[in-house]
Parts: structure tokens; C-alpha cells; sequence
């Protein structure tokens, strides 16, 4: 009986001192989330929200520099029609694009090169509007 009671007060101290250890080390199973872990949680939670905003912030740069690309490239679609056409003279024409709008000024040698110029900037792809400013030469 004597060996049955050392046992179980063995065990019992035992299981204290882990018990003990383990809470005063901090190294044991605790009952409430230690603060590094915490501390992890609210800066993934920190990191995902700049993310975030960084995303937004770099979609609407990149908007604002596709528009400023397809302008010019609108620009540079009917300039180049202008330039190959026989019934144009491209030289005294400047076109201005602002979104899928175009504005044509300049000199023209004649009315009819000047409806040509309109036409041409009308039926380029994504123009949905042409301002038409351009003066005939006067002979």
C-alpha cells in the first residue's frame, strides 16, 4: 500500500511541477493566444489592406495611362490615314484626339480635301466625334 501511495504523491507532484513550469515559462498549453501570434494576425491583417489600396491606386494610374495611349494612338491611326491618302495633305492638318473625340485644325488647299480629312477621321475605329475646325486656303 506504502509503494501505491509514493506512486500516486510522485504523480501528483509531477504533474504539478509540469503544470507549473509550463505556466510560468509561458512555454505550455495556455488557455488564451499568446501575443506574437496576435501581433502576426494584425500585421497580415495590416498587409491586406495596403495591398489593397496599393492595387486601387495602380489600377486608376494604369486607366489614366491607357487613355493617354489610346489617344495618341488614335492620333496616330488617322494622321497616318491622312498621310497615305493622294487627296490630303497632311502637313498643314493637326489632329487632336481627347478621349474619342477629334478635333481637326489647320489649312486646307481646297473644300473638297477638307471633307475627305473629316471623312477620313470619321471613319477611323473608336472616333465617335469630329470637331471639324479647319480653314480653306484662299487663292
Amino acid at each position: 500500500m506504502r509503494l501505491i501511495r509514493k506512486l500516486m504523491l510522485l504523480t501528483i507532484v509531477g504533474v504539478g511541477g509540469v503544470a507549473a513550469f509550463n505556466y510560468w515559462s509561458q512555454h505550455g498549453w495556455s488557455v488564451r493566444p499568446r501575443a506574437a501570434a496576435l501581433e502576426a494576425q494584425i500585421a497580415k491583417q495590416q498587409a491586406a489592406r495596403l495591398a489593397t489600396r496599393a492595387a486601387a491606386k495602380a489600377s486608376d494610374a494604369a486607366s489614366k495611362v491607357g487613355d493617354t495611349v489610346s489617344d495618341s494612338a488614335l492620333t496616330a491611326k488617322i494622321k497616318s490615314k491622312m498621310v497615305l491618302d493622294d487627296d490630303v495633305t497632311s502637313r498643314g492638318i493637326d489632329v487632336d484626339t481627347s478621349g474619342t473625340i477629334v478635333t481637326l485644325t489647320g489649312v486646307v488647299r481646297s473644300a473638297d480635301e477638307r471633307d475627305r480629312a473629316v471623312r477620313l477621321a470619321r471613319e477611323t475605329k473608336g472616333v465617335t466625334k469630329v470637331v471639324d475646325k479647319l480653314r480653306v486656303r484662299e487663292s
